[in-house]
């Protein structure tokens, strides 16, 4: 039977300096080590199944004695037990490193889940817009906050101060942190309902967007006014004002005509291809040229080594607000977009052309999903005729009365 070593008092441990392994009793297998630098520390020599191990229990004089011989006895009682302690810690060890690698932020949540939709958005600038909401409105709240860690009261304190005031707003930051929060359950990083929801859980917190959201519509230009107001615009100079020209000609955005390249036109087919990346619904559109659009085309000036239709002065596309500066000049209560509803009423009032027709031209999407899974053609033919028809009204100026002047188009 192996020797018990005497149980030495805390001042005898405390006197001990001689480098080596010193017994002190107590607990079996409890050793004082002081090592050729003179710092001492605990050590538990145990025998675990076959073999025998030193298992570390801190250094001395931070871990008493008192407490290095309740500490062995706790090792001693898992061994008999049957636990390893020294394969239990690294256990606890990987999983503890494994739970700080899933803390990630709602930030960088938000950033890794924005460069996985990267694909999903028409361009940069949705992009940024994307994850600018996000900044400014959720990051304050909960940007360094864990993604497992965030709750409904967070997301009712984002959305609170803005629901009322700012309700497209507050509807799309709502979407977007849902969106973030989705990614982050399926990527492993936090489990449990999403608290962004709105189905069955903001609904009954928030009052439907719809019934608290101030429309406002583009300011449009009567289709009365139309008339006088192209004959002032062709005689005003600019690219700017050829553009703007070019934009109610054809019934299109803004954006769409400021990006428009010489690649996208066929003059010879009269026709003008839009790219499906540079529309809104995310679909090519073929928009037909009417005389008036294509004389303005021919007249355009070149510049080598230019692309685009309307270049800005220094190159490029023109600013998005260069449109914009010519209405607001012309001092006209109605901005760019506007004359995209001019046109709409004109063929609602003034022509027997069908809604769809219409809606096609205006390359808006076809609500009634079992319309849209059928159509296959884009009524090209009819909206041929159509924007003929809507360049001959833009030629038109109405006078006083009944009278209706025609100014002579440059086709005739």
């Amino acid at each position: 039977m192996p020797k018990k070593a005497r149980e030495l008092s805390a001042m005898e441990v405390k006197r001990i300096t001689r480098k080596g392994l010193h017994a002190v009793g107590g607990v079996a297998g409890l050793l004082l080590q002081v090592s050729p630098s003179g710092t001492r520390s605990w050590i538990l020599r145990v025998l675990i199944g076959s073999k025998r191990r030193d298992i570390g229990l801190g250094g001395y004089p931070d871990v008493s004695l008192a407490h290095a011989r309740d500490n062995a006895r706790e090792v001693r009682e898992k061994i008999k037990q049957g636990i390893d302690p020294i394969e239990e810690k690294q256990a606890n060890k990987i999983r503890l490193i494994t739970e700080q690698a899933a803390l990630i932020s709602f930030d960088e949540a938000a950033r890794r889940c924005l460069a996985n939709k990267s694909l999903e958005f028409r361009n940069k600038k949705h992009a940024a817009q994307w994850g600018k909401t996000l900044e400014t409105y959720a990051s304050p709240v909960i940007g360094s906050l864990p993604v497992s860690k965030i709750e409904l009261t967070h997301i009712i304190k984002i959305l609170e101060p803005i629901w009322l005031e700012k309700t497209e707003t507050a509807k799309r930051v709502r979407g977007r942190i849902e969106n973030v929060l989705d990614w982050a359950a399926v990527s492993g990083y936090r489990t449990g309902e999403n608290p962004a929801r709105w189905k069955g859980h903001l609904d009954n917190i928030f009052p439907k967007p719809s019934k608290v959201a101030k429309v406002v519509h583009h300011k449009a230009l009567p289709r009365e006014e139309l008339g006088t107001f192209m004959q002032n615009l062709k005689r005003r100079e600019g690219i700017a004002a050829r553009a703007l020209e070019f934009l109610i000609l054809t019934a299109t955005r803004s954006g769409e005509v400021r990006h428009a390249v010489w690649s996208e036109i066929d003059l010879s087919a009269r026709l003008w291809v839009i790219p499906a990346e540079r529309m809104k619904a995310g679909k090519e559109h073929r928009v037909p040229l009417s005389n008036e659009a294509i004389k303005l085309l021919k007249n355009l000036p070149t510049i080598e080594g230019e692309e685009h239709l309307f270049p800005a002065p220094r190159g490029g596309a023109l600013s998005d607000t260069a449109l914009s500066a010519v209405v607001k000049r012309m001092k006209v209560q109605a901005v760019p977009h506007g004359f995209r509803s001019t046109f709409r009423d004109w063929c609602a009032e003034e022509t027997n052309f069908p809604h769809n027709v219409a809606e096609m031209t205006l390359a808006h999407t076809i609500g009634n999903k079992v319309e849209a899974a059928y159509r296959r053609g884009d009524l090209l033919a009819k909206r041929t005729l159509l924007m003929e028809q809507w360049a001959k009204f833009c030629n038109t100026v109405k006078a006083q009365g009944d009278v209706v002047i025609l100014r002579k188009s440059s086709h005739e």
